[in-house]
C-alpha cells in the first residue's frame, strides 16, 4: 500500500479504526471522514504513530446529512489528486425511528445514503486514479430483509433491527449496481460482512437493543478479526480485478436472493439519486 491514498468513513472506532491503522502501517496515507472531531484527532494521532512522516488527514462531516457528505466529498475531490481506495464503513442502529435534517429515516440516511453520496462525489477522482477500489461494509444482517420501495423510510412500521437489516441489503444492492456502472474503467466495488464484532456499535441505540447488545457481544469476535476482510479487499492483489461481490472472512459468499436482484439494485440507485437531488447544493 506504499503511496496509496485511502479515504475511510467510520474509522474512529471498531473495525474501521483497526483497518485505518493497519493500512497506514502498510504504507497508505489515510483520510479519515468523521463526525466527532475530538475522536478523529485521537485516531489520527494513532495513525501518525503507525506511519510517521506521512500527511494523514481528518475531515469532519455529519454523514447523516446529504449536504455535509456532499461537501466533504467535494473537499477531497478538490484537494486530493488521487484516491486509490474508498472505504464506506460508517454505520448506526437506532432503536427508535429518528429522522435526519433531510427528512430521511436515520438508519437509511447514515448506512446507505452516506455511501451513495460520498461515492458519487469521488467517482471522478477514483476513475482518474485507476486502478482503484471501493469497499463497502455490509452485514449478514441483510438476510431476511427486503425493500419496500413505497416505504424506504420505514414510516409505516419501524423496528430497529429490521431497519438495520434493510440498510445492509441496500449496501449490497448498491455495490452490485455500482460495480455494473464502473465495469471496464479500472475501479472495482465490493462489499463484505465483517462478522459479529465486539465494538461500540449500537451502544447508544437505546431501548432493548442497547440493553441486550453487551450480552450478545460476549460471543463476538474482536475488531481486529472483523477488520481483516476490509483490509484484504483494500489491499490484496487477489481481488484486484474482482468487482460486485460480497465477502466474508476474505472469501466470496453468496448473499440472499433479495441481494442479487438486479432490478431492485437499479431501482435503489434511481431512488437514491432522486433523494440526493432533492437536497439543494450549498451556495
Amino acid at each position: 500500500m506504499d503511496g496509496k491514498v485511502v479515504a475511510i468513513t467510520g474509522g474512529t472506532s471498531g473495525i474501521g479504526q483497526v483497518a485505518a491503522v493497519e493500512l497506514a502501517q502498510r504504507g497508505a496515507r489515510i483520510i479519515l471522514i468523521a463526525r466527532n472531531a475530538a475522536r478523529a484527532a485521537e485516531v489520527l494521532a494513532d495513525i501518525k504513530r503507525a506511519r510517521p512522516g506521512v500527511s494523514h488527514r481528518a475531515l469532519q462531516a455529519d454523514l447523516a446529512s446529504i449536504l455535509d457528505t456532499r461537501k466533504v466529498a467535494a473537499e477531497i475531490a478538490t484537494s486530493e489528486p488521487r484516491i486509490d481506495v474508498l472505504i464506506n464503513n460508517a454505520g448506526a442502529l437506532f432503536n427508535r425511528r429518528e429522522v435526519s435534517a433531510d427528512g430521511l429515516e436515520m438508519t437509511f440516511a447514515v448506512n446507505h445514503m452516506a455511501y451513495f453520496v460520498l461515492t458519487a462525489g469521488l467517482i471522478p477522482t477514483l476513475r482518474a486514479s485507476a486502478p482503484a477500489r471501493i469497499v463497502n461494509t455490509a452485514s449478514g444482517a441483510h438476510r431476511g430483509a427486503s425493500l419496500d420501495f413505497n416505504d424506504l423510510q420505514s414510516g409505516r412500521h419501524y423496528l430497529g433491527f429490521q431497519a438495520y437489516g434493510r440498510s445492509k441489503l441496500c449496501n449490497i444492492l448498491f455495490t452490485r449496481e455500482l460495480a455494473r456502472r464502473l465495469a471496464g474503467g479500472g475501479v472495482t466495488a465490493n462489499c463484505l460482512h465483517p462478522g459479529f464484532v465486539a465494538t461500540r456499535f449500537g451502544a447508544r441505540s437505546g431501548g432493548l437493543v442497547q440493553a441486550l447488545l453487551p450480552v450478545a457481544k460476549l460471543a463476538a469476535i474482536s475488531p481486529r478479526k472483523g477488520a481483516r476482510t476490509i483490509v484484504w479487499l483494500a489491499s490484496s492483489p487477489q481481488v484486484a480485478a474482482v468487482s460486485g461481490r460480497y465477502f466474508h472472512r476474505c472469501e466470496p459468499e453468496t448473499p440472499s436472493a433479495e441481494a442479487q436482484e438486479d432490478t431492485a439494485a437499479a431501482r435503489l440507485w434511481s431512488e437514491s439519486e432522486a433523494l440526493a437531488a432533492a437536497v439543494p447544493h450549498a451556495g
